[in-house]
């Protein structure tokens, strides 16, 4: 169990990486006069980024260790990754919804860094997000 979360972790952290390049790219990360290329702010993409990968170092030390506690610390920061993810996809949302029905003005006019996003690549890393925690879960229980 412990050695599948860990390879579920990975998996979502590719597809995390996937979206956090994506959204650099097109320019999310700058601020200039008052003015904003995404409607995430950097603390959020950037603090996400900073646990999950600070909480997939610590699972790896729990699986080399077999130290238990190690595990719920894991959990317990994959729930505040979890939640910083929701109020990613929550920002995400309307963003998706308005350039659905305008394809090619905003191949023209650009729009929000995030709107660049892969819907499929959103769709896996939240649905392998979501594996990930019952899957650490599982393991902490039965660790």
């Amino acid at each position: 169990m412990a050695v599948a979360a860990l390879i579920a972790w990975i998996v979502t952290a590719l597809g995390g990486f996937y979206l956090l390049g994506t959204w650099i790219q097109h320019g999310g990360h700058r601020r200039t006069a008052g003015t904003t290329s995404s409607n995430f702010p950097p603390g959020l993409i950037f603090g996400h980024f900073a646990l999950a990968a600070a909480g997939l170092i610590l699972w790896i030390v729990y699986l080399v260790s077999d130290a238990t506690g190690l595990a719920w610390i894991s959990f317990g920061l994959l729930v505040v990754i979890a939640l910083l993810g929701f109020g990613m996809l929550f920002r995400w949302l309307p963003t998706y919804r308005a350039g659905v029905g305008g394809r090619v003005a905003q191949a023209v006019t650009g729009g929000p860094a995030e709107r660049h996003f892969p819907v499929a690549v959103v769709v896996g890393h939240g649905l392998l997000a979501v594996t990930t925690v019952v899957l650490v879960l599982l393991a902490a229980i039965t660790a």
